[in-house]
């Protein structure tokens, strides 16, 4: 928080809780490039990265809510400073959530390796919006750590990108497996990996919002 307050220690809770919150975000960014990875290439090494980074997240978020819920008890925060104690735990959940959207890429990119099925999908559309969605995810942590609404704004209009990119694949995927029906179960797998692509970026964006409500004290 860059606001000075009159307690020294607040402050320091509150620069703590910051900084506990951009440590999650980073590891949901590396969860989210380690699916990605497999999402190029099958690496079970990498699949058991994610899944074991999960375990982790669980135990932040649920670290770093009670941490929220104990300052707001002994500090009773008005203004600015509740709604940054409020949009923290906001962004909490969407964390957890990106990284459970990790979590379910890996296991069907696992899922679709275990069953032998060949890869005569296009998926440029999915590595795309995978790319975009980390960016996204990158810049609404970026714009948490500054307070950045203007930042945030401008990120909230760049989800719809991936959210272009998806519905294109859902296009393709879907005239794909008209024309062979026997590629449908692989297709519904890429297509759940497609769906968790664009939940990343809308948790993302859902961060960005958070933002611009702790700056300007309204939801958007």
């Amino acid at each position: 928080m860059s606001e000075k307050h009159l307690s020294s220690s607040f402050e320091a809770d509150l620069n703590l809780l910051s900084s506990r919150l951009l440590e999650m975000g980073g590891l949901v960014e590396s969860q989210t490039a380690l699916a990605l990875a497999v999402l190029n290439e099958f690496d079970g090494a990498l699949v058991a990265a994610v899944l074991e980074g999960e375990h982790r997240l669980n135990a932040m978020e649920i670290a770093i809510d009670e941490e929220v819920s104990h300052i707001i008890a002994r500090r009773q925060p008005a203004a600015r400073d509740l709604r940054f104690l409020l949009a923290t735990s906001q962004c909490i959940t969407n964390l957890e959530r990106a990284g459970d959207e990790a979590r379910k890429l890996v296991k069907r990119m696992r899922r679709i390796h275990r069953d032998g099925a060949p890869r005569a999908f296009n998926i440029a559309e999915i590595k795309i919006s995978g790319e975009m969605a980390l960016k996204i995810l990158h810049k609404a942590l970026d714009a948490f750590a500054r307070m950045d609404a203007v930042g945030a704004a401008q990120i909230v209009r760049e989800d719809e990108a991936v959210d272009k990119e998806f519905r294109a694949f859902v296009r393709n995927l879907v005239t794909y497996m008209m024309e062979d029906p026997r590629t449908i179960s692989t297709g519904l797998e890429y297509l759940f990996i497609a769906k968790a692509i664009e939940r990343i970026g809308d948790h993302a964006t859902n961060i960005a919002e958070s933002v611009v409500y702790v700056v300007r004290g309204t939801d958007i």
